[in-house]
């Protein structure tokens, strides 16, 4: 009988539910965005993703699991292989830089065939998972036919954010056998500028826009980064012309009105009932947390009496019940409480002391 029950035991260890259902769901990613904004199967991009919503922790190391267009980790579920690690941005934002065909050995052709890019985020070992999530992948091909000059992605950009800025040459009188395109440009009517200067090499490299071949062009930037603002500068428009080789010819200026930046919520803290006795259960929630905030730590003074103990939640809502009934039933003379609430970056949420409210 032992040893049927040590086979049946085995048995389960062996199958892959079982191992999957030791396995714990994080919540799903949440925002997700590229640099550059658009580009090809074959060029080099850095995905971002933003993870404050679940219960990694900031700085932990996660990892890429992907399995559409291929399945470049298969077989190391339980230890996830270097190449796929993520970097940490900070914020509770991850990073992955890679070149899509390199990654998963595929053709551009190949990967426009499939189904697109599918993946999970997971520990090392797989104990803990992301929902699955889709890398969305912006096909701009149609700007080689469509007959415009210039075409920006976003239309409207924002300060820290990336926008890709594609140009067709073959339009501007004056760029016919351009050896380079250049991006001369400011921000707010050229408030804060950013010259073409084609003395000085380190700015003809950063001006420079990607050949991407037939007298296509494209500039990857990003505002507050590429002009190098102020902390608080706000960003009203984006004024810019592009230059053939040494001025041997321009386009004519044009304008890209930002896009309205809407800050996040403040947080929202609170305790309910709005009476309490020591005969409740206290509530404890907030809402609109910052990244990484995932975690209310209390620690509650009675008297004589200390509780103590953490919710868990997200980034939109954190919240819990605290049951006074039980150790508070023998705390005699007792008017009030003392709560103090942290979060898992030890920052005070709350100090406070709270009246009770006398019961029979």
């Amino acid at each position: 009988m032992k040893k049927i029950i040590q086979i049946v035991l085995l048995t389960f260890l062996l199958l892959p539910n079982f191992v999957k259902a030791q396995t714990q769901e994080a919540g799903d990613v949440g925002a997700m965005w590229s640099f550059p904004v658009v580009y090809e199967y074959d060029e080099e991009v850095t995905w971002y993703f933003d993870l404050s919503g679940t219960t990694f922790l900031a700085e932990s190391d996660v990892y890429l699991w992907m399995w559409s267009p291929s399945e470049p980790d298969a077989g190391n579920w339980e230890n996830s292989s270097e190449f796929a690690k993520l970097t940490y941005e900070g914020n509770m934002v991850w990073s992955k830089t890679l070149t899509p065909t390199l990654y998963f050995s595929k053709t551009p052709e190949e990967i426009a065939a499939s189904a697109g890019f599918w993946f999970r985020l997971k520990d090392k070992t797989g104990t803990l998972q992301s929902g699955v999530a889709q890398v969305a992948y912006t096909n701009f091909t149609t700007f080689y036919t469509d007959n415009q000059l210039i075409k920006s992605y976003p239309s409207a950009p924002t300060l820290d954010k990336g926008i890709s800025i594609l140009f067709n040459s073959n339009l501007q009188p004056g760029f016919e056998g351009a050896t380079s395109v250049h991006f001369h440009s400011g921000l707010n009517n050229w408030d804060v500028k950013q010259e073409y200067q084609a003395w000085l090499p380190e700015i003809v490299e950063k001006t420079k826009l990607k050949d991407l071949g037939n007298g296509f062009y494209k500039m990857d930037l990003i505002p507050n980064e590429y002009y190098d603002v102020p902390d608080g500068y706000v960003m009203n428009n984006l004024v810019f012309l592009m230059v053939k080789d040494e001025w041997a010819a321009t386009t004519p200026d044009h304008v890209l009105n930002a896009g309205e930046y809407i800050p996040p919520p403040p947080p929202e803290f609170r305790f309910f009932p709005l009476q309490l006795s020591k005969k409740d259960f206290l509530g404890i929630m907030r809402k609109n947390n910052e990244p990484g905030v995932n975690k209310l730590v209390y620690t509650i003074t009675a008297n004589d009496v200390i509780l103590t103990g953490e919710f868990t939640g997200n980034v939109s809502e954190i919240k819990g019940f605290v049951n006074l009934v039980t150790p508070l039933q023998n705390v005699e003379n007792l008017t009030s409480i003392h709560v103090l609430v942290k979060d898992n970056n030890n920052n005070v949420i709350s100090d406070t002391t709270i009246p009770l409210k006398t019961v029979d």
